[in-house]
């Protein structure tokens, strides 16, 4: 399935698409390679657009605030490669949980869930190259609605302890997406007051 088909079908027809995902068979590499690196790349390279080459206003007639493009540059490719390690790291979280909640261990299903259930999160990333459409961002919190019907089908925990599961490992997994932008962040030029 090619990249378009797979974000179409985990957006809008989640459950089907999640049994197709777990009959699959997959390699690191190729979840990297063909879905990964390219849906992760969305979120910087719009971020750096919308903040180094459109701005934003700033309050209280500040005029428009454009990060340099240097810092822009950098802050992106600081950013993508930390959301990289990230979804290995959250994979390798889910994994481990897996067996608390009843579930089977297996890395390359949890890298399944991990990537796939980043779609939505990683797709709303375009929102940030438009300062008025910012705030629609808030739509990647879909993903925590993919996650917690993936984890159950690729995972296989009971239906039951899902929720459970799905909590902790959104616990962890914010605490994860703190750390990664805290990081990125500080390769970013911002105006303070």
């Amino acid at each position: 399935m090619n990249l378009v088909q797979r974000v179409k079908h985990i957006l809008l027809t989640p459950r089907p698409e999640w049994e197709v995902i777990d009959a699959e068979p997959a390699t690191t590499a190729g979840l990297y390679t063909g879905y990964i690196i390219p849906l992760a790349a969305i979120g910087p390279i719009c971020q750096f657009i919308g903040y180094s080459l459109i701005g934003f206003r700033l309050p209280f007639g500040g005029g428009v605030y454009r990060a340099p493009i240097g810092s822009g540059v950098v802050g992106a490719i600081v950013g993508y490669v930390l959301t990289l390690v990230a979804v290995y790291v959250f994979a390798l979280i889910i994994d481990g949980l897996a067996p608390t909640f009843g579930g089977t261990k297996n890395q390359i299903q949890a890298l399944k869930v991990a990537a796939y259930s980043a779609t939505a999160g990683w797709v709303a990333g375009v929102f940030a190259i438009v300062p008025g459409l910012r705030m629609l961002g808030i739509l990647g919190l879909y993903s925590l609605y993919l996650l917690y019907l993936g984890l159950p089908v690729l995972m296989k925990s009971p239906k039951e302890k899902a929720l459970g599961y799905t909590v902790v490992v959104i616990v962890v997994g914010v605490v994860l997406a703190v750390i990664v932008a805290t990081i990125a962040g500080r390769f970013v030029a911002m105006p303070v007051a």
